[in-house]
């Protein structure tokens, strides 16, 4: 029979990013390693680097062996999320500071489109007026 694991999401896990309580997401599992930062090899600040976002990357990168990735797996909490979808929350005030610049933008330019305008009217006036 599986094994049920806890599910975090990204979000989740980036909240865990400090030395007293220190998350860490690798080859989509979740890592509570707060308790062994001060054995880190690398130091502390490697590790909470690491934190709020997949750290599969530099985990390999550092080529950490066969022991290091043994004992790692006894740190592990869960997974990884990949279902959650974190959503998008833009607040009332970007959206109406972004309808603000818009419509400065446009009483700003207004000019342009109308001397364009202007400009190939009286061209084409001119144009048909020689014939």
């Amino acid at each position: 029979m599986p094994t049920l694991s806890k599910l975090y999401s990204m979000q989740e896990a980036s909240e865990h990013n400090t030395k007293d309580d220190c998350w860490v997401v690798i080859d989509g599992k979740v890592y509570d390693v707060t308790t062994y930062l001060d054995e880190h090899p690398g130091g502390d600040d490697v590790v909470l680097a690491a934190t709020g976002k997949d750290a599969t990357e530099e985990f390999e990168d550092a080529g950490h062996s066969k022991s290091a990735k043994e004992l790692m797996e006894t740190f592990c909490i869960g997974e990884l999320d990949t279902t959650y979808i974190p959503q998008l929350e833009i607040s009332s005030k970007k959206q109406t500071d972004y309808a603000q610049k818009l419509m400065d933008l446009t009483k700003q330019y207004w000019v342009v489109p109308v001397a364009v305008v202007s400009v190939s009217v009286v061209l084409g006036f001119l144009y048909l007026r020689k014939k």
